[in-house]
């Protein structure tokens, strides 16, 4: 059975550095792209990143490029985001997602790209 698990999330003060991770287990993942989306109240579920299958290649949204990294560690089957300089505007469920397409160098940026999810974590931001 796959499944994905995140966390690190929590409360945190605006300006504050946590790292998410994500630990697969159920399937090796090494070979597919992994992102990580969040969803806001009330909003829809955005991209917020994603790295290559190798760790090459990584896409950020622009709302957090700068400030947030995502990698992975293939040999753990994890990936991580670290998060900084956060603001209010970041709180959200943050959830790991694996893509479809093996060996893809092509990093997607819609959900539908993604056919495995986390159960999400919460990060709130206070001010």
């Amino acid at each position: 059975q796959v499944q994905l698990v995140e966390s690190g999330g929590g409360l945190v003060q605006v300006g504050g550095s946590p790292r998410l991770s994500c630990a697969a287990s159920g399937r090796t993942f090494s070979n597919y792209a992994m992102g990580w989306f969040r969803q806001a109240p009330g909003k829809e579920r955005e991209f917020v990143a994603a790295i290559q299958w190798n760790g090459h290649g990584t896409h950020y949204a622009d709302s957090v490029k700068g400030r947030f990294t995502i990698s992975r560690d293939n040999a753990e089957n994890t990936v991580y985001l670290q998060m900084n300089s956060l603001k209010p505007e970041d709180t959200a469920v943050y959830y790991c997602a694996v893509d479809w397409a093996i060996y893809s160098e092509v990093l997607h940026i819609f959900p539908d790209n993604y056919n495995y999810w986390g159960q999400g974590t919460q990060v709130t931001v206070s001010s």
